[in-house]
């Protein structure tokens, strides 16, 4: 059936959308349409153009898979391209692959969620396919000059066939089999002769060897069959939810490269020596203590002390951010993109900093930038107008650029943390989503997972252990680096949706008698910091629970049932003051003082949740808070740590804290008189 009836055909029968994205691999039958046409098995076989990629996927045991209800997409390689495939392999026809070698093949090209063409957009897919790896999605057009859909840097989807609906999924063939690199980050970024002076100097550094880490073996996979897999547990407005622990732990890396002609043209950089040369100049004033030791030396690259070492650290994540548009969060969901421009911030392989990636949406930061593109320590504001680094897409498409284990982007310019990075832009207020804080979630594709626009059957008794919509996840001890998870309680990830006071629509919960430690990120610079909680208050459906701060307990419990309404905050001024977006700036000033004083904040006005149709502000809402869990002084290069305890038992097992994001504000943001200029509402 061609996708334009299946759309008609879904609004008769009032389905929500043509794309769910689930993580299940039993879907329930009875919430998908039926056609009464072919499976996805049948498609295949029916079709003699598609006879090898067919005969491996049955070889994979697959067929089977494909012949009951789901919602797949499949990219099914015709004949002329598997025959180009198996040349360049060297194998003579499908049979003579292996059945491990098929059933690879087979699960690259098939997604177990359903993805028409107007759903992809520039980036990776949303889903990963069924071999656990990201699809990355670009548009050109093909020999006859149509618009068509390119996976993976070569492969088009047929503009004639595109988009075929099957009562299971849809159809998307494509004239190229799609391979997936089995190499980790440092070998792929090897095989790229245009950035050979980066290759080099991860080398001679030891970061490429540090950089060599895929699986953590370690990790006992669960077992979906114990009776503890599923934790099934009530949030938030009396929500029925279930969740279960990763299903492993993944390494992960994201490096940002400068090509060698890049290098020689802006900096007469040649070779490994004169890359060095630039790291001094870059960071002997920052770290002038090491300048006269032996790790300085060119003869001990490899130190962590040494300037080269730092310059290359500083270019690497320590997570794998999977694609180009999830540097910053999945369809800037949650942003007015009018008023801020998303941002994240990531610790870097050097010790203690931080990297600023910003989507560039408003119009009135453009600057010398380019709008929708990615920024690398930007600022553009009425005090500073610091352009930052360009993350370029699609340069050099025939370098392979996804690893195993991570990716590499190219920048128009070297990045380092410079003392204008560290004064300058970094001398802002510091907020970061908790589902960013821990690069597990991004490198395990945790992070904004599923379609956030359905529910799942939360109200019901029974928990839904489908996951059809997305999954939740509670994570064990041990699992989040810097992260304790004790008190016999659990430290839950709930998956996005877009109605819930959430930012980004997603949060963390901690549940039960928890008892939860984890490490704050570090701070650009010495000063008092502010450290804020951003949460969503429920009367008579949170806990409370004690804050520490490196150990040492924060004033009164943080007690999560008292929203703005409540009279030791605005009370009757709430109602009173009615919707923070109308108020005029005086009225602004007061209420913004008024809980200024009381250790309070507004819901951040820049961020939004939605029920489809209309956008509603944080600042608008009574539960959206943020509190000053503590201000304190701290100096960089410091572990610094945050624990929340469970202190009420009245709602039992219940018992919980939301963590929804975070906030590190010097005392340059946030000590600015109240007569004078205030820190901005966003």
């Amino acid at each position: 059936m061609n996708i334009k009836k299946l759309i008609i055909y879904c609004l008769l029968v009032g389905c929500c959308s043509i794309g769910l994205y689930s993580c299940s691999d039993d879907p329930d039958a009875e919430n998908y349409y039926v056609f009464n046409g072919e499976m996805m098995s049948q498609y295949l076989q029916n079709r003699q153009e598609y006879s090898m990629f067919t005969e491996a996927v049955t070889r994979a045991g697959l067929i089977d898979q494909l012949s009951a209800y789901g919602h797949y997409t499949c990219f099914c390689p015709n004949n002329e391209a598997m025959e180009k495939y198996l040349k360049k392999k060297g194998i003579g026809s499908v049979s003579d692959m292996t059945t491990a070698d098929c059933d690879t093949l087979a699960r690259t090209h098939l997604v177990n969620v359903m993805y028409s063409t107007f759903e992809m957009k520039d980036g990776v897919l949303a889903s990963q396919n069924m071999n656990r790896r990201p699809l990355e999605i670009s548009h050109g057009v093909d020999e006859n000059n149509n618009a068509v859909v390119i996976v993976n840097g070569e492969a088009e989807i047929s503009f004639e066939l595109q988009d075929d609906s099957v009562e299971n999924g849809i159809m998307q063939p494509i004239n190229e089999v799609l391979e997936s690199s089995n190499r980790l980050l440092p070998d792929l970024i090897s095989n790229n002769e245009k950035i050979s002076i980066y290759s080099a100097a991860l080398k001679s550094t030891g970061l490429s060897e540090a950089m060599n880490k895929y699986k953590d073996e370690s990790y006992p996979e669960p077992d979906a069959t114990s009776s503890n897999y599923f934790h099934d547990y009530i949030s938030g407005a009396s929500n029925h939810e279930a969740a279960t622990p990763p299903d492993q732990k993944l390494y992960g890396f994201t490096a940002f490269v400068v090509t060698d002609s890049v290098l020689q043209e802006k900096y007469n950089v040649k070779d490994l020596r004169d890359l060095y040369n630039l790291a001094c100049q870059i960071y002997d004033p920052i770290y002038n203590e090491d300048v006269n030791t032996p790790e300085h030396s060119f003869e001990n690259l490899n130190s962590p002390k040494n300037p080269l070492y730092r310059f290359m650290a500083y270019h690497v994540l320590n997570r794998n951010v999977q694609g180009w548009n999830f540097l910053t969060v999945r369809d800037d969901f949650g942003i007015y993109t009018d008023k801020m421009n998303p941002t994240e911030w990531f610790e870097t392989l050097l010790p203690y900093t931080m990297m600023k990636v910003e989507h560039l949406t408003v119009r009135s930061m453009v600057g010398a930038g380019t709008l929708n593109e990615r920024y690398i320590n930007r600022r553009y504001d009425a005090q500073y107008q610091i352009e930052g680094c360009h993350i370029q897409q699609n340069v050099h498409p025939q370098y392979d650029r996804q690893a195993l284990n991570g990716l590499y982007f190219y920048v128009d310019d070297v990045l380092a943390f410079t003392n204008e990075v560290r004064d300058k832009v970094f001398n802002c207020r510091i907020r970061i989503d908790f589902s960013a804080l821990f690069p597990e979630l991004m490198t395990n594709n945790i992070r904004m997972n599923g379609d956030r626009t359905h529910d799942d059957d939360n109200y019901a008794t029974s928990y839904d252990h489908t996951f059809k919509y997305g999954r939740n996840y509670y994570f064990p001890d041990g699992y989040l680096d810097g992260v304790k998870v004790g008190g016999n309680g659990y430290f839950i990830y709930r998956r996005p949706h877009q109605n819930y006071w959430s930012y980004n629509g997603d949060e963390f919960d901690c549940q039960g008698n928890y008892d939860v430690t984890f490490r704050i990120p570090p701070v650009p610079f010495e000063s008092d910091f502010q450290i804020r909680l951003g949460y969503a208050a429920m009367e008579g459906l949170r806990g409370v629970a004690q804050i520490y701060f490196d150990d040492v307990p924060q004033g009164i419990p943080l007690d999560m049932n008292k929203d703005l309404r409540n009279a030791s905050l605005l009370g009757d001024d709430y109602t009173k003051n009615g919707d923070y977006t109308s108020m005029t700036d005086e009225e602004k000033q007061e209420d913004r003082k008024t809980l200024k004083n009381k250790g309070y904040y507004r819901g951040a006005n820049g961020a939004f949740h939605t029920n489809g149709s209309t956008k509603y502000p944080f600042s608008n809402e009574y539960a959206t808070i943020r509190i000053v869990l503590c201000t304190v002084h701290i100096a960089p290069g410091e572990d610094h740590y945050l624990r929340l305890r469970a202190v009420s038992s009245k709602q039992g097992n219940d018992n919980e804290a939301m963590l929804d994001y975070l906030e590190i504000v010097p005392k340059s943001v946030y000590g600015v008189t109240d007569e004078g200029k205030q820190e901005d509402d966003l």
